[in-house]
């Protein structure tokens, strides 16, 4: 890998995590519990009680992200950044793009 597909794989790395942190702020809040004394219906109670748990799950995923790729910003000037770890293989610049956390090749990965 050459060490500007370093610096622009960094870089994408940066700006995720700072989109990220913004869409765990949102979803902290639209994930809170249904307050049982607002007063509307049992049906938009419902509904609420469905979003907050689909708000939740996103706010899991985001932080299990936001995890990965603090982790790979912390590789990414290491020898073996870009190195599959199953097969020692070189993982794809492309891959790496789109995905900066991977730590398999596409192969592997399957």
């Amino acid at each position: 890998m050459t060490p500007e597909q370093r610096r622009e794989i960094k870089t994408r790395i940066e700006k995720r995590m700072q989109e990220l942190r913004i869409t765990i702020a949102q979803l902290e809040e639209t994930s809170k519990p249904v307050s049982l004394d607002q007063p509307i219906g049992r049906l938009s109670r419902m509904d609420s009680m469905a979003n907050q748990a689909i708000s939740g799950q996103r706010l899991t995923d985001s932080k299990r992200t936001l995890m990965r790729l603090e982790r790979a910003l912390d590789r990414i000037d290491n020898d073996n950044f870009g190195i599959c770890t199953e097969c020692g293989e070189d993982i794809a610049a492309g891959r790496l793009l789109i995905m900066p956390e991977a730590t398999r090749c596409v192969d592997c990965a399957e």
